[in-house]
């Protein structure tokens, strides 16, 4: 090694790299878009080499020849740039690194002073760039990653630039993303962003047909697009959180014409409740003619100002009006609007032929004598198991449905949910098993009660000259109006609790129809009996100690008034409502076998608590002062046995506060609580116990089917 120059001398002036402006900056990539709706920019201008003119050589020591830096060795530049590699003839030339005086470093290869071929830069602040180099840019393929973001490209470039294919990364964990064509920084051309928006780009914008998900939104569009929004024919969908009960479209989508990204132009909206308008839009609002079909089937048609219909009023002026109160289409043949056509042709056969008119136009009446009721009936029972909607519209399942009748203790006049659902069927339909899930619209669910009100009453109102009203306005009277809303049984009471039970539904849905047998009743209906209900469970293996046939007689049964006759009890036929909240049931007795007290099992049926929760019952009678001040272990939320507190003794750990304050935070504690153990005594129950037993089940037996087709085959 030999030192050519001291310290403060001016030595060989290294030139060519000082005409170099084109050293990258950590900020060309900020990765700011982060599932957002941002275009990624580039700062290109920032941060360049300074425009040096001569590199001063303050100090060299290494390797010369001819009085010049030639081969291995380590210079100091006088602006503070450092430099430790190969030369030649004064040049760096060859594999070295470069650490300029802001810190910025490269390392790789040179020619004639010029970082050109495989190299890496790395930034100040840790940013790197790793690949093809020429001329000092990042050229060819390479990959950069931004420390302070996490975002990375890896890909083609030119000159400096993102051009090509590449992909981008947005954030650390890669799961925001661009793959696709780059002109110049600018994502133009096919691309794909990450299940965000794939398809046609424009300057860096989305331009032409695509589709874009608003993950955080719930939200998507499918359709064109011109500078970056919608523009054109499109649609957009609104996805809701999804309640596993529904068997129907659960979202609510747009499908038209959009301009400068908002409805504009003729379009159809769909509701997630099942609700449509069809018309014209302006400005994201309904303007203009068009047509609103409610979800209970009412139609209103006519002119829309600002999202409201225009409806004409006496002085002959039309005001505005809200979708509660428009003029239904009336339906000649019916006094009834089309949304409540009663369907009860078969029973109107029943009636002799000269009376039919008069009957039908009679319980009509009664029908819009309870027209109120009757919708908020209808409403209320369709939101059980759901989660909200932006409209809060559902259509009534047929689950939703039974559960009413068990409310209004139809079943009790001796009336079983499966005849209920015989009765009010098709003929054509009653070799199939009725799905829980489908819908039940307004007018089939007022046939439906007529039709339970005759088959129940019409030998006691056989005198009244207008019999199917007469049934119906008693129906409403003694059973309907004095129980509906009072939801028992274990499924739909705590709305948290049936949205996380009914995520199970559909797999119990499955199991049911598979142990289904064909009714004694004749017609080759496929049904499902107590008996086997029973016989399900002993081939599944779930009976035990605590959970016997016994028990689950009693669970089925619950709900009835009188279960002691329990040899006929057994060929009672069980709707699925009944099917799956027995699950729910046995879940609970499978919990109790490490929460039950010693007084021994708790019996299912009770007059004031039908259907509940097994370990509310047994709170209730372990606890009869439970809702008259005293709080016991249970209803605080653990199952586990600790000393009873008094009301007083809590209070006075929070003398701040009253005592009916502290009363009703520990009972809202307690019921979060005890809704929190039930969600965890089901998800153990399905998911360690019942579905695995079901899959085991049905796996012998398809080896048992194989081997027995197998003996007959060599036979």
């Amino acid at each position: 090694m030999e030192e050519t120059a001291g310290k403060g001398e001016t030595s060989k002036l290294v030139a060519g790299f000082a005409n170099n402006k084109n050293f990258p900056s950590s900020s060309e990539e900020n990765g700011a878009d982060l599932e957002t709706d941002c275009d990624e920019q580039c700062d290109e201008e920032s941060c360049k080499l300074p425009a040096l003119v001569c590199l001063k050589i303050l100090r060299y020591t290494g390797e010369a020849c001819e009085g010049q830096p030639d081969g291995e060795g380590v210079a100091s530049f006088e602006d503070g740039h450092m430099y430790k590699g190969m030369f030649s003839k004064g040049l760096m030339d060859g594999h070295g690194v470069l650490i300029l005086e802001n810190g910025l470093k490269y390392e790789g290869e040179f020619v004639d002073n010029t970082p050109t071929g495989q190299g890496s830069y790395t930034w100040p602040d840790g940013s790197t760039y790793t690949g093809d180099i020429y001329s000092g840019r990042r050229h060819g393929m390479g990959s950069y990653k931004c420390a302070k973001h996490g975002a990375s490209y890896i890909g083609q470039w030119c000159q400096g630039r993102r051009h090509g294919e590449g992909t981008a990364y947005y954030n650390e964990d890669k799961t925001s993303w661009y793959k696709g064509h780059w002109v110049m920084n600018d994502r133009e051309g096919s691309g794909v962003r990450c299940n965000v928006y794939s398809g046609e780009w424009r300057n860096n914008t989305r331009h032409g047909e695509g589709a874009m998900s608003w993950l955080k939104l719930g939200q998507r569009y499918e359709g064109k697009w011109k500078h970056g929004v919608q523009h054109g024919v499109g649609r957009h969908t609104w996805i809701l959180k999804r309640a596993d009960i529904s068997q129907y479209f659960q979202s609510n989508q747009y499908k038209g014409e959009f301009f400068e990204g908002q409805r504009h132009g003729q379009g159809t909206f769909y509701y997630a409740g099942g609700a449509i308008y069809e018309g014209e839009w302006k400005n994201d609002k309904k303007h203009g003619q068009g047509k609103f079909t409610a979800t209970d089937g009412r139609v209103f048609e006519g002119e829309f100002v600002d999202d409201r219909m225009m409806t004409p009023s006496l002085n002959g002026t039309r005001t505005p009006t809200s979708f509660g109160v428009f003029h239904v289409l009336e339906n000649p043949s019916s006094v009834l609007g089309p949304d409540m056509a009663l369907g009860i042709g078969g029973l109107l056969e029943k009636i002799p032929e000269s009376r039919r008119e008069a009957e039908q136009k009679q319980v009509e009446s009664a029908v819009m004598r309870e027209n109120a009721e009757l919708r908020s009936l209808y409403s209320f029972y369709s939101r059980l198991g759901r989660a909200p909607s932006p409209d809060n519209t559902f259509t009534l399942s047929c689950l939703q449905f039974w559960r009413l009748l068990k409310d209004c203790c139809i079943h009790r006049h001796g009336l079983t949910l499966t005849q209920v659902d015989r009765f009010t069927r098709d003929q054509a339909s009653l070799a199939e098993i009725h799905s829980p899930f489908a819908p039940v619209l307004l007018r089939e669910f007022l046939s439906k009660l007529v039709i339970v009100a005759f088959y129940i009453y019409n030998k006691d109102m056989e005198s009244e000259k207008h019999l199917l009203a007469a049934c119906l306005l008693r129906l409403m009277a003694e059973d309907i109006l004095p129980n509906a809303r009072k939801v028992k049984g274990s499924l739909f009471r705590q709305p948290d609790f049936a949205l996380e039970a009914l995520k199970y539904a559909e797999r119990c849905w499955e199991v049911f129809e598979a142990f289904c047998g064909v009714s004694t009743s004749g017609g080759g209906e496929k049904t499902m009996t107590l008996r086997q209900l029973m016989w399900m469970f002993k081939d599944l293996r779930l009976f035990d100690q605590q959970l016997t046939a016994a028990t689950l007689q009693e669970v089925v049964t619950a709900e009835n008034r009188d279960c002691n006759n329990q040899s006929s009890s057994l060929e009672q036929e069980i709707t699925f409502l009944e099917f799956f909240e027995s699950l729910l049931l046995c879940a609970d007795v499978k919990r109790q076998q490490v929460s039950d007290a010693p007084e021994g099992r708790v019996p299912l049926g009770s007059d004031h608590h039908t259907g509940g929760n097994l370990l509310e019952e047994a709170d209730e009678k372990r606890s009869p002062n439970r809702r008259t001040g005293n709080v016991t272990a249970q209803e605080v939320g653990g199952g586990q046995e600790v000393k009873r507190q008094e009301i007083p003794q809590i209070a006075s750990h929070n003398e701040h506060q009253n005592r009916g304050q502290d009363l009703l935070q520990i009972r809202t504690e307690a019921r979060t609580h005890q809704v929190e153990a039930r969600i965890r005594t089901i998800q153990q129950f399905f998911e360690k116990c019942f579905f695995p037993a079901v899959d085991h089940h049905q796996s012998v037996t398809r080896k048992m089917r194989a081997m027995t087709l197998e003996d007959q085959n060599s036979e």
